[in-house]
Parts: structure tokens; sequence; C-alpha cells
């Protein structure tokens, strides 16, 4: 399926205020109006998923598939007022959507930066006060993390620093080391020593990242190839010796009208784009395969199926897009 098609889902979820998943921590009374409370990111059911949603639609539009509305909508979602409105959420909860949409929030602000387009230029002005925050609040968080999250959800830590990662090196070419930092710090910390991985337990019932795979993927971003390498060995040694274990095969889906149980169409994305990723590093056909099985698997359900999988299921395809090749 060629990624234009995915179009459609995104730009009816992105406009779409309801159904809406509140993930709110309340210290007084309050009025929970999606919108309102969220003027840029309010659909897509909950506000992470608004938040890689648009990074999808900035990344097809980067990569020349337009839609008509597309810019229209972006210019009233990452706008100046809009964005003030979601730092104003953010003062009054510090750890709403930490590190999931933390770091998804820096995906999008680099993609929309790294894009020399005139519009982008005007969104990533916006942006970048939410992005100066989210980046802060990592640099304040992670040295106190003793202990990474390792589950296969919102929580997981290394692919929360993943999707921050490409911020962070943006920072550190203009002069501000401190994310870059305290990222290489805390997965050096939580990871550096990590050994005798065994994938038999993955996944949980309602899994849509690997852990596994997460903390392979983060350390590959980290380490220079020998290093890696080394690292990897030891980590995943049935990998070394050639044997998937789980990750072999793609994991069958349920009741896709069941936000959590859809989360196994979003595992099988993600493992396809990690897998693939290590197969090209290592030169590793078994593992290129196996993430060609897992991407077929993961882009039948992208579009076409219920609302609890279209609104946030093309992000984590894109992130898959091309790597099996």
């Amino acid at each position: 399926m060629h990624a234009a098609a995915y179009l459609p889902a995104i730009m009816d979820a992105l406009g779409r205020e309801y159904p809406h998943g509140w993930r709110h921590s309340a210290a007084g009374p309050v009025v929970l109006e999606p919108r309102r409370a969220h003027p840029a990111f309010h659909g897509c059911y909950d506000w992470h998923s608004a938040v890689h949603m648009h990074w999808a639609l900035v990344r097809l539009l980067r990569d020349g598939t337009d839609a008509p509305g597309a810019r229209a909508l972006l210019d009233d979602h990452l706008n100046p007022d809009a964005i003030a409105g979601e730092l104003a959420y953010l003062a009054a909860d510090p750890l709403f959507e930490r590190p999931y949409g933390w770091g998804w929030a820096l995906e999008l602000a680099e993609e929309v930066t790294g894009w020399d387009d005139p519009d982008a230029t005007r969104w990533a002005a916006a942006l970048r006060p939410l992005a100066d925050l989210l980046a802060a609040r990592f640099v304040g968080w992670l040295p106190g993390m003793a202990r990474p999250v390792r589950a296969g959800m919102h929580l997981n830590s290394a692919f929360g620093l993943t999707r921050a990662l490409r911020w962070a090196r943006r920072g550190e070419r203009d002069g501000d080391p401190a994310l870059l930092a305290a990222i290489t710090d805390a997965a050096s910390r939580w990871y550096g020593t990590d050994a005798g991985y065994d994938n038999r337990w993955e996944p949980d019932g309602w899994d849509f990242l690997s852990p596994g795979l997460a903390e392979a993927d983060l350390m590959a971003e980290l380490l220079p190839s020998p290093r890696f390498e080394e690292w990897l060995h030891a980590f995943l040694p049935t990998l070394a010796a050639g044997e998937l274990g789980a990750w072999a095969e793609p994991v069958a889906g349920g009741d896709r009208s069941d936000g959590q149980v859809a989360h196994l169409d979003g595992l099988n994305l993600h493992r396809a784009g990690v897998l693939g990723r290590l197969g090209a590093r290592l030169g590793r056909h078994d593992l290129r395969d196996a993430a060609r099985r897992h991407a077929a698997a993961g882009l039948e359900h992208v579009v076409g199926g219920d609302y609890m999988s279209e609104h946030w299921l093309a992000s984590f395809a894109l992130l898959a897009h091309g790597v099996a090749d």
C-alpha cells in the first residue's frame, strides 16, 4: 500500500474531536471539552495520537504527497495561539504525557523544523516554545530516573527517548547539547550492561511496542557500530546466534473495535521498523525478511477498519515505511 493511501484516515482523525479518551489529572473542577483544552491536539482520540498523526501528515507532505485542506488544517492547529493553549494545559500538569507524548512532540517539531518550506517555517516557529518546554522537562526528569520503564505501551522509556533523539541532535548542532547528553547518559545507565534478554515473554496482550526491540533501536542510534554489535551480542545472544524467537512471525490481532487489543497491529509495525533497521545495519537478511512479514500483517489494518485503529496506526506505518525493502 502506498503511503498516500493513509491521507484520508489522517485528515479525518485530525479533524475529529470525538470520541475522545481523556488522560487528565484534575486539581479542581474542569470543563472537559477537547478543543478548548487542546486547541492544537484535540483530534485522534487522545493527545499523543494527535501529535504523532500531525507528524504523519507533515511527513507525507514533505515527501510530496499533498491533500486538499492539509495545509489549512496545519495552519489551524500549529499556530501561536493554539500552541499557547497547549502550553497553558502543560503548565497545569507537568507530568502530562511523559515520556511518550513528549517524545512525539519533539519528533513533530524536528519534522517541521527540518523542512525547507514557507508554511513549515511558520509552523516550526509556533511549535518552538512547546519543544523548548518538553526538552527542558526531559533534561530535568532523566537524571532522577534510576531505572527505565520496560513496558510495551506508552510509558516505555526507550521509545520515548528515541522519538526525542533527532531534536536532541539538532540542539547539539545549534550549541545546546543538554538534551542529547541527558538521553545518552540515561540510556547508558539503564541499558548499557543489559544482557541475556529473552523475548519469549513478549508480547503482553495490549502491547504496541516490543520492549526488547525498543531498547535495541535506541542503543543502535547511540552506539558506534562495533560497540553496538558487542552490546547486541550480550543483550540478545539468541539473536546473534540467528534465532529470532518470538520476533520471527507477526502477532495475530483480535477485536479491533477494542482500542487496547487493536494495539497489536501497531506492535507488528513497530517490530517491522526496528527489525528492518537492524537488518540493514547488520546485513542480516533474516531480520529483513521478518520485518517484511510484520509489515504486511500490520499494514493490512492501517485504513478501512475501526476508528480505534485508524486514529493512530498511519504514523506507525510511516515509521516502518521502506525499512523492510
